[in-house]
């Protein structure tokens, strides 16, 4: 197979370059040279935001089985590329996101995927939103390509080793430090995502297939518990950290923002919640998906962290996450002087 991967030096991309690389893949990437990509690409360099950015890739005489792109900004850049590439590759894949559905998402406790409603767009668009730039990512690959010929991976919460949104590596750098730790509860809670990785494989088995239309793509509902992967954190990084289990009422009160401030954590109940990790995968796991245990995941990326110094990239289109530490400390504080406090103490299970 003859993959052309837009992007593939961060996070996703890499991941899907190296799993084409793993499979015996012919694969080149087109990128605009800020990051080195894995060994044994071909790299062609140019910037899709300016004038004749896609010079090297019209220039090119390659052709392939499928093109993987991961835009996240104007939609104007995807329709662009696809149209420069119809003719030259069979299939269309682009990596979109669960937030192009309107609100509320489909959820295993809402509205089900299918003729869900999306978010307004345009295939032709500058840069607006994060949702409405995805859904246009999505109209533009359509519009170029054909639906039979694309392929819309609306994924969920992504982990794994390079991550460079901050939220795994956060909290393992939040632990890594040591002391009490505000531990979003309830412990069992579960949490839904995926690693970049699995994600990687999933779509190369899907070119291999010729999937076509949207797809949801996260881990199963229940693949981990915020209490495991806290867990796993202290273990792996192997810090004289005391988890502080607090409950869901404490945290909203301080006003500290789930998901965000306490990367991967929403209140259970919420809507929010069953949007984020009530997703039904059904169909991405019929076509083959498999997600590796949270232990892993974890581990991965924990030892890539420190192999960089233990200070992750953040993309600039992202904002930082994690709580305030002066935060955390009056919560933990306020919470530890209050007879029948919802908090408890308890550390890692090893």
């Amino acid at each position: 197979m003859r993959l052309l991967v837009l992007g593939g030096t961060e996070f996703v991309g890499r991941a899907v370059v190296e799993a084409a690389l793993g499979r015996g893949w012919e694969v080149a990437v087109f990128h605009r040279g800020r990051h080195q990509p894995p060994p044994g690409v071909r790299s062609l360099h140019g910037d899709r935001t300016a004038p004749d950015g896609l010079a090297a890739l019209a220039a090119d005489t390659g052709t392939w089985d499928a093109v993987i792109d991961t835009w996240s900004a104007g939609p104007r850049a995807v329709l662009d590329a696809a149209r420069l590439l119809r003719g030259r590759a069979a299939r269309y894949v682009y990596v979109s996101s669960r937030s192009v559905y309107a609100w509320p998402w489909p959820s295993l406790d809402g509205p089900a995927e299918a003729g869900a409603p999306v978010e307004g767009a345009a295939a032709d668009a500058g840069p607006t939103d994060y949702a409405r730039d995805k859904r246009g990512g999505e109209l533009a690959a359509v519009e170029a390509f054909g639906a039979p010929d694309s392929l819309l991976v609306r994924a969920g919460l992504i982990l794994g080793p390079h991550e460079n949104v901050g939220r795994l590596p956060w909290w393992l750098a939040r632990i890594a430090r040591g002391g009490p730790v505000l531990a979003p509860g309830p412990r069992e809670l579960p949490v839904q995502f995926i690693d970049a990785r699995d994600l990687a494989g999933w779509l190369l088995g899907a070119v291999e297939q010729a999937l076509s239309g949207p797809y949801d793509l996260i881990g199963p509902p229940g693949h981990s518990t915020m209490g495991e992967v806290l867990d796993l954190c202290v273990r792996v990084t192997g810090a004289d950290a005391e988890l502080r289990w607090t409950g869901p009422e404490a945290i909203l009160a301080a006003g500290i923002e789930p998901w965000t401030e306490l990367p991967v954590w929403v209140p259970p109940g919420s809507e929010l919640y069953a949007c984020v990790h009530r997703t039904d995968v059904s169909r991405a796991l019929a076509t083959g998906l498999v997600c590796r245990p949270a232990a892993e995941t974890v581990a991965d990326t924990w030892r890539w962290l420190t192999e960089i110094g233990g200070e992750a990239p953040l993309r600039p289109d992202r904002t930082a996450k994690g709580v305030d530490p002066e935060v955390e400390a009056r919560v933990l504080a306020a919470a530890a002087g209050v007879p029948g406090t919802t908090v408890r103490e308890g550390a890692s299970d090893d």
